[in-house]
């Protein structure tokens, strides 16, 4: 509980970030006026309804409905309990938790699977680096080139020869049988006995969007090719393959710097670009790339650069993904195609860091690349097929949506096959045409331009509930205003609403025993169902402004609905009498009717 941590040590460790620097580590944000807007991360989207308000500190998603201050944000991203998210945010201010506390069990928010593979990452790393059972496995690093800074920074480990050595240190930390099984690092045999599932492998850990352990991959060390080369851990309650991306949670931190994130086929291909200066690079599981990876990219940072290996399945499967990020919509996409059939791995160790960085910073744009790979489907020695690939060039370029760029393209491909620039920018037009024309066709409504990006439309998180706006508009000149909160309390003016009116007792205890306070201090120490209300307050656009009149109409508004309500009750209760030819109770009713009316003026 919050009580277990001093108050003011909470407040002086909130004060002391900015929580615009804090949720930029999950989620890419572009400052509109006075706020600042992404993708959400906790509901998938493709327009963004996430709002940051710096000046208030406080988020609010208008998707899904969460929000909250910089200590909320981290509880629902990573899991973790309120005292876990102040010393996660005192640790990011660098601010050190008070004597007397300590919440080092940062484990205590994890399931204990993933306990068990956080463990697991640890004992293989321990092998590698400092036990002759991790020789082999210390061998075969080195002679990859993996010095101690790549293993210590990608958590390399080695999962030895012998038999259950990991099963008997994790039995060892009192796991239960039944947590070994679900984390997926046991094979269990018929009769119920449990063998480790990685022997004699280089191990890379797998990790969450947080930097959490949840899985791994081995590489065989051995020549038996009746073994896969690399295996995964099989996917468990806490690893979906196609949700993960590796090296996601050091890279996205990178790209703040580099301003992009580089996409991998391999888990070698990252760590020598990593080598090489690319801090960025993040690979996909061994497998295509999802929707769901491409989302998890999307919403941290929009500039792509893709570098597969350089055969022809690896160019394929790049202008696949350039595809998958034009369907996305909102990427900036590069595409690194390296010489000779090289992947980055091969590259680096060939022509060394230098030249390979060279290689990242010199990629083609998307349509460059697609461009180039159309042509090669031609021969352009021939007049027909030189016709063909230009008409299929300006349907390409027709899809860029701003004009310089079309241009730009347009003369590109006018120089390279001595045709005019006009010829070829008639065609565009024609072509640009026919879009938006089947783009009405198949959206069934020739009025409105449906090339525009579809808002989906997520389900409400069940706390996100309407506030009554006349109430909120109360609320918040009783919360900023000594003078408005004056005047509603000579009133005697009480919220009609239950839990507004918990949040005016609440905040008349609050500053009868706080110096100075703030919302934001208040924000952390009222019941979690109540913080809806206060996050709804502070990022609506109200002015701070007011008048004893604007009060007095917002009270009438509330004695008006009051009215509304009962005269709707009175009705109801009218049309039963009449069905059941009670004249007296009509009457009676009638007149409370007529009554409630004259009020009402």
């Amino acid at each position: 509980m919050a009580g277990r941590i001093p108050e003011d040590f909470i407040n002086e460790v909130r004060n002391s970030v900015n929580i615009v620097d804090v949720i930029s580590q999950y989620v890419s944000l572009e400052k509109k006026g006075k706020d600042y807007i992404g993708l959400c991360p906790f509901h998938q989207e493709k327009t963004p309804s996430f709002t940051v308000n710096e000046e208030k500190q406080f988020f609010k998603c208008f998707g899904c409905g969460k929000g909250g201050n910089v200590y909320k944000f981290l509880m629902y991203k990573d899991n973790l309990t309120f005292p876990e998210s102040v010393e996660q945010v005192a640790n990011f201010a660098h601010i050190s938790m008070p004597s007397g506390y300590s919440n080092h069990q940062t484990n205590s928010n994890l399931t204990p699977v993933m306990k068990i593979n956080q463990d697991a990452a640890d004992f293989y790393h321990r092998v590698l680096v400092t036990t002759r059972a991790g020789e082999r496995g210390m061998a075969y690093a080195k002679k990859r080139e993996l010095d101690k800074k790549t293993i210590d920074h990608f958590g390399i480990g080695y999962a030895p020869q012998q038999e259950n050595l990991l099963l008997l240190y994790l039995r060892g930390k009192n796991y239960q049988d039944d947590d070994l099984v679900k984390s997926g690092l046991f094979i269990q045999s018929k009769s119920g006995e449990l063998y480790d599932r990685f022997r004699d492998r280089l191990m890379f850990p797998l990790s969450d969007e947080s930097g959490r352990v949840i899985a791994f991959s081995g590489r065989r060390l051995s020549n038996d090719k009746t073994e896969a080369k690399y295996m995964n851990s099989p996917e468990t309650e806490i690893f979906t393959k196609s949700k993960v991306l590796f090296h996601f949670a050091e890279a996205k931190k990178a790209a703040r710097e580099e301003k992009h994130l580089v996409l991998y086929e391999g888990y070698m291909d990252v760590i020598a670009a990593y080598k090489a200066g690319v801090k960025s690079g993040i690979a996909s599981m061994g497998t295509s790339l999802t929707d769901e990876q491409v989302y998890m990219m999307r919403r941290n940072n929009r500039n792509i650069i893709i570098n597969y290996d350089g055969d022809d399945p690896g160019v394929h499967a790049a202008e696949r993904a350039v595809q998958m990020f034009k369907q996305a919509g909102g990427f900036n996409i590069g595409v690194v195609v390296l010489p000779e059939g090289l992947d980055p791995d091969e590259y680096v160790k060939k022509y060394g860091e230098d030249k390979y960085y060279s290689e990242v910073k010199g990629a083609l744009s998307a349509t460059d690349f697609l461009l180039k790979r159309l042509a090669k489907k031609f021969n352009l020695n021939n007049d027909l097929d030189r016709i063909n690939y230009l008409n299929e060039a300006v349907k390409e370029i027709s899809n860029i949506s701003d004009p310089v760029q079309q241009d730009l393209y347009l003369r590109k491909i006018a120089d390279e096959n001595k045709v005019s620039f006009e010829a070829l920018k008639a065609n565009l037009l024609h072509e640009v045409k026919c879009n938006r024309r089947a783009n009405r066709h198949k959206n069934g409504d020739p009025y409105v331009d449906k090339t525009r990006p579809v808002v989906d439309l997520p389900t409400q998180d069940k706390n996100a509930t309407a506030v009554d706006p006349v109430q909120l508009r109360l609320l918040y000149l009783f919360l900023k205003s000594d003078q408005a909160r004056e005047y509603l309390l000579a009133r005697h003016f009480l919220f009609p609403s239950k839990e507004f009116a918990q949040l005016e007792e609440l905040w008349l205890k609050f500053i009868e025993t706080h110096e100075n306070p703030t919302v934001g201090d208040f924000y952390d120490f009222i019941p979690e169902q109540l913080q809806g209300i206060i996050e709804s307050a502070e990022l609506a656009e109200m002015p701070e402004d007011f008048d004893d009149h604007e009060i007095d109409d917002q009270i009438q508004m509330l004695e008006k609905r009051k009215i509304n309500l009962q005269l709707d009750k009175l009705m109801k209760k009218i049309k039963d009498a009449e069905r059941k030819q009670d004249s007296e109770q009509i009457l009676v009713l009638t007149q409370q009717l007529i009554k409630l009316k004259r009020v009402l003026g």
